[in-house]
């Protein structure tokens, strides 16, 4: 997923593109493609799921570093002395992200700690196949989306197309329509939450309300959002 859904956290960690080490002591260079499963990383019985009996990361250098090697499994054509992973602590929708400098020409691949917490790591895994996609994207053509072509190489090695929401939204477009049945969720309280006024339902273009999911406050207006805060104690 590129981007990201919460301000840089200067506290996360971060692990350069560089040589990284194979379970048995070697060194593998950092701009190679691993076209081969690398010895005790991934399982036999299936090319991408990562071996179930490697014990999971414990500590979030671990999981940065377990990352990063478990990339070099997968056969993409990425420069991975030039992708940098860093460990995001604020994000609380998106499971990981991938942005590009063009300057430097970089790739920086952001996990999320909570989200790997949630997951557990052989699906988490999934979330660092889906991001280098991204990478490869950037790398070769400079963007990256979701389009047919993302879709095309996600497909190749088993990555989701769209990493899921790790935790349930805080909040909720509701629309008011009787007949109409559109929801969304929202995590922060963006402009169409504090607005809602300015917007309408994705479907029917009726207005719609936003409903506060713990506490089942419910607003249409830039004033109802207001008195609602100042009601719920638990934001």
């Amino acid at each position: 997923m590129t981007g990201d859904d919460g301000p840089h956290d200067e506290r996360s960690t971060t692990t350069q593109g560089a040589d990284s080490d194979t379970p048995d002591g070697t060194s593998t260079p950092a701009g190679a493609t691993a076209r081969t499963a690398m010895a005790g990383e991934t399982s036999a019985d299936d090319a991408f799921a990562p071996d179930a009996t490697v014990p999971a990361p414990t500590t979030r250098d671990e999981l940065l570093r377990r990352a990063a090697r478990y990339a070099r499994t997968v056969p993409l054509d990425v420069d991975h002395a030039a992708v940098d992973w860093e460990l995001s602590e604020r994000a609380v929708r998106r499971a990981g992200a991938c942005r590009y400098d063009a300057t430097d020409d970089r790739v920086t691949i952001r996990l999320t700690w909570a989200a790997y917490r949630a997951y557990g790591w052989p699906a988490f895994a999934a979330v660092v196949r889906h991001e280098l996609v991204h990478a490869w994207e950037f790398q070769q053509y400079g963007e990256s989306g979701h389009g047919p072509r993302f879709r095309r190489v996600a497909d190749s090695v088993d990555a989701p197309r769209h990493c899921e929401p790790f935790t349930e939204p805080r909040l909720r477009l509701v629309c008011t329509a009787a007949d109409c049945e559109w929801t969304a969720g929202r995590h922060r309280a963006s402009v169409v939450v504090t607005h809602p006024e300015r917007r309408r339902c994705g479907d029917c273009g009726a207005p719609y309300a936003v409903e506060h999911v713990a506490s089942g406050e419910r607003w249409r207006s830039h004033a109802g959002y207001q008195a609602a805060r100042e009601r719920i104690d638990d934001w």
